[in-house]
């Protein structure tokens, strides 16, 4: 199934395919595009689509992509296969053209997966690479066999050049002797018949010994071969043909392998040719402003669509100059499938039946369409066109005739296509009825009009009961109403700017066009008199038809103004909404920002209160102290801890927010906390925490138990006296912890878990009795360095601090512990 020759021909196809093939980089792929005919199955459709606009994308990427040097030796290949003889110039054509094709090959296969079909052609390339490489080395650029194509032409040709060499000096000196001065014409050598021969008068013939090859005109002057050199010229001559011979058998050899890769080459030409048939459609598509139209599947017997299955966007006729032409907008389908488009001549009727096929072969084709928006068509297996002027003098038939002969063999073929089931390119049949666009000019014009708006009724009836989608131009007033009283029949009209009596161009959907004769005749200067007369003469329901029509422009200019002032108004809108919310988010996160500033006050001051109360636990550990001057330190702290709560209160509602914040995450477990071990059933504090193993070490009463942390859960009640451990008020001395090294080393670390285990290391050397200790924590970008040394200037246990000095420099810090 193909759409119609005489389709293609009627909206202009063959001028889109000369400018397209005006894109193609060679003979090959400029035969593709003047072939290129529509798809009519749906898959083969997007395949194209695809394909172009894979094309066009890799070529905004690459735009000096191309075929390179790739020319169309199809023909060559074959003559080689069938045993001929190929010259240098043709042979070299062809490795540039595998050249090409593996350059071209490597380049696709680096694509990413937005090229998949590129990516296909590109590994369907040939690689040939011994044959390329076998015609360079032995032709030149300029197509000559070179001397280093074999052995035994580089030794002929350096004979050929001494024996001409030798042939050329015995002349010289005998055109140059005073023994022949008398004798020559001219002292000059020159050839005859392949001979090298002097200029010798005919009056001194006897005095030169030789063989004549030619004479003058004249007769006066004779062109003799001394005897002298004849030898030398034999010898010269004889291996000119070894030489050639050996250039024929070089030149045989290569054709022989072009023969037996014949298949192989022309499969590498036709692949360049329809990747540069690509590239072609892609350029014309960027250089006509087109884009990729949407292609559906619909056919007449599929459920009433959402959208119409045609709809061309500001679309424009891709012959006419971008500058001036005007778009338009036209869609079938869904509410209608026939459009009856009225209005004066030369008002645009027929360029938007044409713009309409058109456009719809191209995308068929798989080249894109000028629009400046997305536009959606379907797959038609039927494009008919019946436009213009067809008289045929010869077959003596009138405009109405034949006119008429095409109609009738449109409906024929579509009512034959309604009981002939199509297949698609792999040969599956599909029950549905086929797509079919169809488009006439002027329908039912050429004869009387009362007879002409009847055929032009039952036509479009039968189009309506064949469900194909059609365009239809016309000047009768009846059929304005006929399609305004009949479902699935649309009225469109051209516009007319009746005071400069000049079409606009401009499609509208909806509303029947006016004639504007008399409009158009009055504005001319016409007797108005006449005018009154010739209104007269119209029939009363004809000129209320009219005047209906003229109502319906004026309303339909006013809601069109009324539209366009909503729009401006939304706009407006629309404009203070988003400058309200852009200032709602600026105080959402200003006050976003005043609570992380809150919160970080309040952690800051609550990390302060458990280092204080760490410090006292610690000092509690590894000092004397009394029970009372416990009791103090933890009031001060609950003090502490009071003030912040009341300062992060007034944080709060200073900035609270209109609705209140989601809750803060629960922080992790830390020293000083008190919690509830599960395992047991007691609440006690944590005194140290373990992260590698997950684990914290809990005072309970009067001992410390080491558990895992999930064991414990967060208690808001302190631990029972009764349970918890009460120091006597007496001095206590804690034995001194054993085994302690003096080296601490802490390369690794993350920078958070430096301060706990650095403080317990320091009280368990104190508590062995080391006077000073090496702390290891490397240079790199000293992060860690100044955690180290930010820990020991605020510990109660340490004297000093210093670098290492010879002992690692700025990696080790050695800290001078208090004296006990």
């Amino acid at each position: 199934m193909s759409i119609p020759e005489s389709s293609l021909h009627t909206l202009e196809f063959d001028a889109i395919r000369e400018r397209l093939a005006h894109y193609t980089a060679f003979s090959a792929s400029r035969e593709l595009a003047l072939s290129l005919t529509p798809a009519t199955d749906l898959a083969e459709v997007r395949r194209r689509q695809a394909l172009t606009a894979e094309a066009r994308l890799l070529l905004e990427e690459w735009p000096e992509l191309s075929i390179g040097g790739a020319r169309d030796v199809r023909r060559a290949a074959q003559h080689a296969a069938r045993g001929g003889i190929l010259d240098g110039t043709t042979l070299r054509e062809i490795a540039a053209t595998l050249q090409s094709a593996a350059l071209l090959r490597q380049r696709l296969s680096r694509l990413d997966e937005r090229f998949p079909h590129l990516i296909d052609l590109g590994n369907a390339l040939p690689a040939l690479p011994q044959v390329a490489e076998a015609i360079e080395q032995a032709i030149g650029d300029d197509g000559q066999v070179l001397d280093s194509a074999s052995p035994t032409l580089a030794r002929l040709r350096h004979e050929v050049r001494v024996a001409f060499n030798r042939l050329h000096e015995r002349l010289q000196s005998m055109i140059h002797s005073s023994a022949l001065a008398n004798a020559l014409q001219e002292p000059i050598v020159t050839v005859r018949n392949g001979r090298y021969v002097i200029p010798v008068k005919a009056s001194h013939r006897r005095e030169v010994r030789g063989l004549v090859h030619d004479q003058s005109g004249s007769g006066a002057t004779l062109y003799i071969e001394p005897m002298a050199v004849v030898e030398l010229n034999n010898r010269w001559r004889e291996l000119q043909s070894a030489e050639a011979e050996e250039v024929q058998r070089i030149l045989s050899t290569l054709s022989e392998q072009v023969g037996a890769a014949a298949s192989t080459i022309t499969s590498a030409v036709n692949t360049l040719a329809a990747l540069d048939l690509a590239f072609a459609l892609a350029r014309y598509a960027i250089a006509t402003r087109s884009i990729a139209p949407e292609i559906v599947d619909w056919r007449p017997d599929d459920p009433p669509p959402a959208e119409p299955p045609l709809r061309l966007t500001r679309a424009r006729h891709p012959l006419l100059p971008a500058e001036t032409v005007v778009p338009i907008d036209l869609w079938l389908g869904g509410e209608f499938s026939i459009l009856l488009i009225t209005g004066p001549n030369t008002g645009g009727k027929t360029v938007a039946l044409k713009t309409t096929g058109l456009l719809a072969l191209m995308a068929q084709a798989g080249m894109q369409i000028p629009a400046d928006q997305p536009s959606r068509l379907p797959v038609f297996q039927y494009i008919f066109a019946d436009i213009g002027d067809e008289q045929s003098i010869e077959q003596s038939l009138s405009t109405f005739s034949s006119h008429m002969a095409n109609i009738i063999r449109v409906l024929q073929t579509l009512a034959a296509a309604q009981h002939a089931p199509a297949s698609d390119e792999q040969g599956l049949f599909d029950e549905r009825r086929p797509a079919a666009l169809v488009l006439f000019d002027e329908l039912g014009a050429g004869t009387d009009p009362v007879e002409g708006a009847a055929l032009a009724r039952a036509i479009i009836g039968r189009l309506l009961e064949l469900g194909v989608l059609a365009v239809a131009t016309t000047h009768y007033a009846e059929l304005k109403a006929f399609a305004y009283a009949t479902p699935g029949v649309q009225n469109a009209s051209v516009e007319f700017d009746v005071e400069t009596l000049a079409p606009t161009y401009r499609l509208s959907i909806g509303l029947p066009g006016r004639s504007n004769a008399l409009a158009i005749a009055a504005r001319l200067g016409l007797d108005p008199a006449l005018i009154e007369q010739a209104r007269s003469f119209i029939d009363r329901k004809e000129a209320q038809v009219e005047d209906l029509l003229a109502g319906i422009q004026r309303e339909r200019d006013a809601a069109a103004a009324a539209l366009q002032r909503a729009e401006e108004l939304r706009a407006d809108a629309e404009k203070h909404r988003d400058r309200l919310a852009a200032e709602q988010q600026a105080f959402a996160a200003e006050r976003e920002a005043a609570l992380a500033a809150a919160r970080q006050e309040i952690e800051a001051e609550l990390r302060e209160a458990r280092q204080q109360l760490r410090r006292l636990r610690e000092e509690f550990r590894s000092v004397n102290i009394s029970r009372q001057w416990l009791e103090e330190a933890e009031k001060r702290l609950a003090a502490a801890a009071e003030q912040a709560q009341q300062a992060a209160e007034k944080l709060r509602q200073k900035h609270a927010p209109a609705t209140p914040p989601p809750p803060l995450a629960e922080r992790p477990l830390q020293v000083g906390d008190t919690v509830h071990v599960t395992s047991i059933g007691l609440n006690g504090d944590i005194v140290a925490i373990d992260e590698e193993d997950n684990t914290a070490t809990v005072q309970v009463g009067g001992f410390r138990m080491t558990v895992k942390l999930s064991e414990l859960k967060r208690s808001k009640e302190k631990a029972s006296d009764e349970r918890r451990y009460t120091p006597p008020e007496r001095n206590v001395n804690l034995p001194s912890a054993p085994d302690v090294s003096m080296t601490f080393d802490m390369r690794g670390w993350r920078a958070a878990e430096v301060s706990d285990r650095l403080d317990r290391y320091l009280n368990d050397a104190y508590l062995a009795g080391l006077h000073q200790v090496r702390l290891i924590h490397g240079k790199g970008t000293g992060a860690l360095r100044q955690v180290v040394r930010d820990v020991l200037a605020t510990h109660p246990l340490v004297a000093s601090f210093s670098s290492g000095g010879r002992d690692g420099g700025d990696g080790v810090t050695i800290a001078t512990l208090v004296e006990r």
